[in-house]
């Protein structure tokens, strides 16, 4: 039961051809809808049709039927809504479905599905809200805010697990394209003395500088037109394969002789491709798989 202050939304549900769906979405935005998303009407039964795509390439298809949701504010006549994207689309009106949309602390409800995270025996990923499940473990505590890296996805625990099995401590550490700054945070409570964290996206530099204030860590958090003018004993960059690719001379340039390289974001069939690119510096060979993602590490010839 719904208190008798408590804000409440309009959600208005209708099905439409794959062809009209975006038009339908972008006319209801247009009409006064705060928000609208387009599904599958099949999800969660034997209809359902998954669609699946390359990481960063587009969908090649669509649902043959999409259903289009909109939320629609408090005050607000959603059947006046949909009138006005129906006239500007020249569409006749569809059969629809209202329903209530209580108002919720959204955070909370976002917070509440991402719980602590074992990495391996000893090692967790806890995000700043929660609670760590063994406090003498390696924990690190994590808050994504806008940058990718909360430690769920392969690309990221393969990254992590090479780190625990590669840093001994006292090595310099790159990690580019550091996203929340996770892997920065590892490599300096695992024992790295010199930390730097570079990445093309303000919001994810705020994040590392934030995340390493709370993991008590000291790393340098800089954009890549800043890095030193040095080479590091270890760099680890967790990308995806075609960036990685484009990446090779820059970042082969900044590991040291001897030192070790580990490239993550790599999908198994994407693995020779990227270890060709880095064969001029690097023996590159998979170190270990996550369901189809794989990591690349090699040893930077003299």
């Amino acid at each position: 039961m719904l208190r008798p202050d408590a804000v409440t939304y309009t959600a208005l549900r209708f099905d439409t051809a794959a062809a009209l769906a975006d038009a339908w979405s972008d006319a209801l935005l247009e009409a006064g809808a705060l928000a609208v998303d387009v599904s599958d009407p099949g999800a969660g039964t034997d209809a359902e049709s998954p669609l699946y795509g390359e990481p960063g390439e587009p969908v090649a298809s669509a649902w043959p039927l999409s259903r289009v949701a909109a939320l629609v504010a408090e005050g607000t006549d959603p059947q006046a809504v949909l009138e006005l994207a129906a006239e500007a689309l020249d569409a006749s009106l569809p059969s629809f479905e209202l329903s209530p949309v209580p108002e919720q602390d959204w955070v909370r409800q976002t917070q509440a599905q991402f719980g602590p995270i074992q990495i391996a025996p000893g090692f967790y990923i806890v995000p700043t809200w929660a609670e760590a499940p063994d406090p003498t473990a390696l924990n690190l505590r994590l808050d994504p805010g806008l940058a990718f890296g909360t430690g769920s996805h392969p690309t990221t625990r393969l990254c992590l697990e090479w780190l625990r099995a590669s840093v001994a401590g006292g090595e310099s550490v790159l990690d580019y394209g550091c996203g929340s700054g996770i892997l920065a945070i590892a490599a300096a409570k695992l024992g790295a003395t010199r930390v730097t964290a570079t990445d093309v996206d303000a919001q994810a530099l705020a994040a590392s500088r934030a995340n390493a204030l709370a993991n008590d860590v000291r790393i340098e958090v800089v954009a890549p037109d800043a890095l030193p003018k040095r080479a590091d004993a270890i760099v680890v960059a967790n990308i995806l394969a075609n960036p990685l690719i484009l990446l090779a001379p820059a970042l082969a340039a900044r590991v040291r002789p001897g030192g070790h390289i580990a490239l993550s974001g790599i999908l198994a069939a994407q693995a020779a491709a990227v270890a060709t690119a880095y064969a001029r510096w690097f023996t590159l060979a998979p170190w270990r798989e996550d369901d189809g993602w794989v990591l690349l590490t090699g040893t930077r010839s003299a």
